[in-house]
C-alpha cells in the first residue's frame, strides 16, 4: 500500500478500494471472493471472530489465498501477534499505544496501519512513528464516529500536507466519491458492501464506479 505522492507535485493516481470484512465470519468466503472478482481492491481488513487464537489463525489462513491470489494485501484487524502465524501481510491497529506494539512486532517486514486517531496530532505522531497508512472515519467500538463533514475535512487536510497514505472510511456507498475527491489514497468499505441487498460483487462494482467518476473529473 504505497503512497500516491504529494498531490502538490503531481497528479495523484486514482484512489483504490480497501475492503473491511463483517465481524461474523460465517458465510464470508463466497461474498468475499465475489467482491474481489468484481473490481480492483488494494487490501482486505479481516475482522477476526472473538474466539481462541487457534480458531482465529485457522480463519485467517482459510481467507488468505482468496485475498492474496487477487493481489490484495491481507491485514488483520488488531492481533499483530497472529500475523505471521496466519500468513497475513500485516495488521491494522487502533490508537498510538497499539501502534507502538505492532510496529515493534511487524516492521519492517509487514504492513502496519493505524486508525483510532482522535486528533490531528495523533495522526501526525502515527505517521512519524512509522505507520504505513492512517485511517480516518472508522466507527469506534460503540459504532460512533465523527460527522462525515469532519471526516472529509481530515482527509483533505492530510492529503494536502503529508506523504503517508490515508484511508477514508465510507459508511455508505454515497460517501465513497466525496472521500476520494477529498484526497483519500484508499477508501474503506465494509458493511455497505457486505450487507448490500444486490450482493457484494454488485456493491463493490458500484463503489469502483464512484471512484472512477473522481478520476475522470480530476
Amino acid at each position: 500500500m504505497a503512497s500516491r505522492g504529494n498531490p502538490a507535485e503531481a497528479r495523484r493516481p486514482a484512489a483504490r478500494l480497501y475492503l473491511v470484512t463483517p465481524p461474523d465470519p460465517a458465510g464470508l468466503a463466497g461474498p468475499l471472493a465475489d467482491a474481489l472478482a468484481a473490481a480492483d481492491v488494494a487490501a482486505v481488513l479481516l475482522r477476526l471472530p472473538a474466539t481462541d487464537e487457534r480458531t482465529q489463525v485457522d480463519h485467517a489462513k482459510a481467507v488468505a489465498p482468496t485475498v492474496q491470489d487477487k493481489g490484495a494485501a491481507l491485514l488483520l484487524d488488531g492481533h499483530p501477534d497472529l500475523v505471521a502465524r496466519a500468513g497475513a501481510d500485516g495488521a491494522h491497529v487502533s490508537g498510538p499505544a497499539a501502534l507502538e506494539v505492532a510496529l515493534a512486532a511487524l516492521k519492517p517486514a509487514r504492513i502496519v496501519g493505524c486508525g483510532g486517531l482522535d486528533t490531528r496530532h495523533d495522526a501526525m505522531l502515527a505517521a512519524e512513528a512509522g505507520a504505513d497508512y492512517v485511517m480516518f472515519g472508522e466507527p469506534d467500538a460503540n459504532g460512533d464516529r465523527p460527522s462525515f463533514a469532519a471526516i472529509a475535512d481530515r482527509v483533505a487536510w492530510w492529503a494536502e500536507l503529508f506523504e503517508v497514505p490515508c484511508v477514508g472510511f465510507a459508511a455508505s456507498l454515497d460517501e465513497v466519491e466525496p472521500l476520494a475527491a477529498a484526497g483519500a489514497d484508499f477508501v474503506a468499505v465494509g458493511d455497505c458492501v457486505f450487507a448490500d441487498g444486490r450482493g457484494s460483487a454488485a456493491a463493490v462494482a458500484d463503489a469502483a464506479r464512484r471512484l472512477a467518476v473522481v478520476e475522470t473529473t480530476a
